[in-house]
């Protein structure tokens, strides 16, 4: 539906009255129609330059027949993941306003009921069921259902995020286990030389482990403070794109500790690794000889 716009100044509104003797004049006494208010999006209102209380036109169709109204509110949308890439604009009337606006009678596209029980009991599912059995010309469907089918696109980028999400896990685990087996084998010497002084093999092991978990610590924290600042830039811009206040990415505690501890447990794993590779060989052989 096109809703088209034409604003009024206080000129334009002046030029109508008559000019003439109003004694005289066939509306006379009459009091005009009032001004009925209506709602406009925020989008609609910065892009026009709209204020509450401002006068305007509205008609169904350009150069169709307008009604005067005032613009009563302006109000925020809802962060609707459905509703980001639409760019319309969207003005809410009284009903029958809208019936007249529109000429039609008795006429909806669709309307939505609350019932009593929530949405897990079975009083949804027995109110749709009786609806579409006695219905002739529409389908009733519960709100679950609508949310689903509007949410496949964003079901489809969860899952490719996802498998993002655990390429990026199984690369960094290969990576920190080269950089141990690295970091081990630069220091085989000294190790040696510990274990000809009588150092035992579980100590080995255990310092290369606790060194493991504490870069992996360390990553984690660096980690999270470059996602929440990748958070905090992206939200900013795309925000500031689509208009919304919908929050497109976000760091809570539940993603930091499962991170912090699948590091963890992978620095553990790759450090120990790492650790029994170096303790296996003789000290001797460590040192080259």
């Amino acid at each position: 539906m096109l809703v088209w716009l034409l604003l009024c100044s206080a000129s334009a509104l002046h030029a109508q009255q008559p000019v003439g003797d109003t004694l005289r004049s066939p509306t006379f006494g009459r009091r005009p129609p009032p001004v009925r208010g209506i709602a406009i999006d925020e989008r609609l209102a910065v892009d026009l330059r709209l204020r509450v209380g401002d006068t305007i036109q509205i008609g169904a169709t350009a150069g169709a027949p307008t009604e005067r109204v005032h613009i009563a509110a302006v109000y925020e949308r809802r962060a609707d993941p459905a509703e980001v890439a639409r760019r319309e604009y969207r003005v809410r009337l009284h009903l029958d306003q809208l019936q007249s606006l529109l000429a039609l009678d008795d006429r909806v596209d669709r309307f939505a009921m609350a019932t009593r029980g929530g949405a897990k009991g079975g009083t949804t599912d027995s109110a749709v069921a009786r609806i579409n059995s006695v219905a002739f010309g529409f389908r009733a469907h519960p709100s679950r259902a609508v949310a689903v089918a509007s949410s496949r696109t964003f079901r489809v980028v969860e899952r490719f995020h996802r498998a993002i999400g655990i390429i990026t896990v199984v690369a960094s685990a290969v990576f920190l286990l080269c950089l141990l087996l690295l970091s081990v084998e630069e220091r085989r010497r000294d190790i040696a030389a510990l274990r000809l002084v009588g150092l035992s093999r579980t100590t080995v092991v255990r310092a290369i482990v606790l060194e493991a978990a504490l870069v992996a610590i360390l990553g984690s924290m660096i980690g999270a403070a470059i996602g929440w600042i990748a958070s905090i830039v992206v939200n900013s811009h795309y925000q500031a794109v689509y208009r919304t206040p919908l929050t497109f990415a976000m760091l809570t505690p539940g993603i930091f500790a499962f991170a912090t501890s699948l590091s963890l447990v992978l620095g553990i794993g790759a450090g120990a690794l790492a650790a029994w590779r170096l303790v296996r060989t003789p000290p001797l052989a460590l040192m080259g000889r």
